[in-house]
């Protein structure tokens, strides 16, 4: 059983910010910001497009209602963050999203250098 599987079913403790019948939402052990927070669907699926449409919509419902929670903490932004496959950088095999608010202190994420990729050849094979 995973980590997050654990913390669903209260088998380790977690300080736990929201939590409805398919969603639990927890600060982050290993925080980027003040009030990083994970939400994480209560029924175990490894990568994003594995959710079902109904628990993908349950999901964002929480990543929203979460947010609310943490608008307490004067936040000036956020970054809503998920990483699919270790590739990715996803470290715990249960989707879950990343809320991380921003303050203005620290460096926004950044998605890296552009590449240059020749966009109709990727266009192409998506439409083929």
């Amino acid at each position: 059983m995973c980590i997050f599987c654990k913390i669903v079913n209260k088998e380790i403790p977690a300080k736990i910010v929201y939590e409805d019948d398919y969603v639990i939402s927890f600060l982050d052990i290993n925080p980027r910001s003040k009030g990083h927070t994970l939400v994480v669907p209560k029924k175990h699926y490894e990568r994003f497009d594995e959710l079902p449409d109904e628990e993908l919509c349950k999901l964002m419902v929480g990543v929203k209602k979460t947010i609310e929670i943490l608008k307490k903490l004067n936040f000036k932004g956020y970054n809503i963050v998920n990483n699919n496959g270790r590739a990715a950088g996803q470290e715990v095999d249960h989707v879950h999203i990343h809320i991380i608010p921003r303050y203005g202190e620290e460096e926004a994420v950044k998605f890296g250098e552009v590449q240059k990729i020749d966009l109709d050849e990727v266009y192409k094979i998506l439409k083929s």
